[in-house]
């Protein structure tokens, strides 16, 4: 069976990091339960959840569902006629598999957004706080004598590139030379008014996206950080023919794992929140832009969203934005000589 539903995802061209998970998922469910799936039943379905839930480490909601779902997309493959699972385990043990979550038991999808509510874009403080952290990490490991600032130059410059353009850190990863183009409307950026993403995140069963980032003026400060990485710190790698933009001491490639403990050594360094992660610059980047007066389609191009209301949860303007255009209505509705302070 699981074999079977293990072709039937391949050949949809489904990643293998979505498939396995989902195959793991079914033997948990069947070392759990100490049954097999046609023999399964709503309560056997209703007690693995609840396992998951209060067990040492809870699951989240949107975990939760995820995993109903991959159950349910397992039980409509046995149940599908055309695979014939159905009638074998009617001949063979006297019993056929049913959906095991139904409307009474499975979890209702309320809102967009069941994400950590405590991940958010951070403050144009915090950035700063951030990156003058991630500017000082080099210094601070070559006094102490040990290896390691060359590579923390290096991820400095990859913190701010994800912010100047809003990359998730697989694409950031994954970018190469070539990716970095000149934008011939805005010269003064030089070679880096364009980033293509050619690894952008992909739809189901589908290639990755493509995307053109274009960088915008208030983000102009990455050139130099970029030019500087280019002329100065990548050679120091010795990287020869390697096409990565950013490449490690062994001339690999920069990992996403790599990017995630670089971000959490400066956040640690700058104080910052716990609850702040990479994907908090990419929030930062729309909520910052937005603030700039960017309209929301530009944004969502940008970032490679395929719908607005994605880009929408993204943001996270501050009080002092949503002040301003307050005041700039009701001068709008009242006149240009109403009083703020009134």
């Amino acid at each position: 069976m699981l074999q079977g539903w293990r072709r039937q995802q391949s050949a949809r061209f489904l990643k293998e990091s979505t498939v396995a998970p989902r195959l793991r998922l079914i033997r948990r469910l069947v070392e759990f339960t100490g049954s097999y799936p046609w023999q399964w039943n709503p309560a056997d379905g209703e007690a693995f959840i609840d396992h998951l839930r209060n067990g040492e480490q809870p699951r989240s909601v949107s975990t939760a569902r995820g995993y109903e779902v991959a159950i349910d997309m397992f039980t409509d493959f046995l149940l599908d006629s055309r695979y014939g699972w159905a009638a074998v385990c009617e001949e063979r043990f006297g019993q056929t598999p049913q959906q095991i979550f139904h409307e009474g038991n499975s979890i209702a999808h309320r809102v967009d957004y069941e994400g950590d509510p405590r991940r958010r874009a951070l403050t144009f403080d915090e950035v700063q706080a951030l990156f003058d952290a991630a500017d000082a990490r080099p210094q601070q490991i070559a006094a102490r004598g040990v290896k390691g600032a060359l590579s923390a130059a290096r991820d400095s410059a990859v913190l701010k590139m994800i912010y100047a353009f809003g990359l998730r850190r697989t694409e950031t990863t994954r970018l190469e030379l070539p990716d970095l183009r000149r934008n011939p409307k805005a010269p003064q950026f030089r070679d880096f008014g364009v980033t293509m993403v050619r690894y952008g995140k992909s739809s189901k069963g589908a290639p990755p996206k493509r995307r053109s980032v274009l960088l915008v003026p208030e983000m102009d400060w990455i050139v130099d950080t970029l030019d500087h990485w280019l002329t100065d710190l990548r050679p120091r790698f010795a990287p020869g023919k390697h096409p990565a933009l950013w490449v490690t001491e062994r001339v690999g490639r920069l990992s996403p794992r790599s990017v995630n403990e670089a971000f959490v050594a400066v956040r640690e360094v700058a104080g910052l929140d716990q609850c702040l992660d990479v994907h908090s610059l990419r929030h930062s980047y729309v909520s910052h832009l937005l603030e700039f007066g960017y309209p929301a389609r530009f944004l969502q191009e940008q970032v490679g969203h395929s719908h607005a209301a994605t880009t929408a949860i993204y943001t996270h303007v501050s009080p002092e934005y949503r002040n301003k255009l307050l005041e700039s209505a009701l001068r709008g509705k009242l006149g240009a000589d109403w009083d703020v302070t009134a």
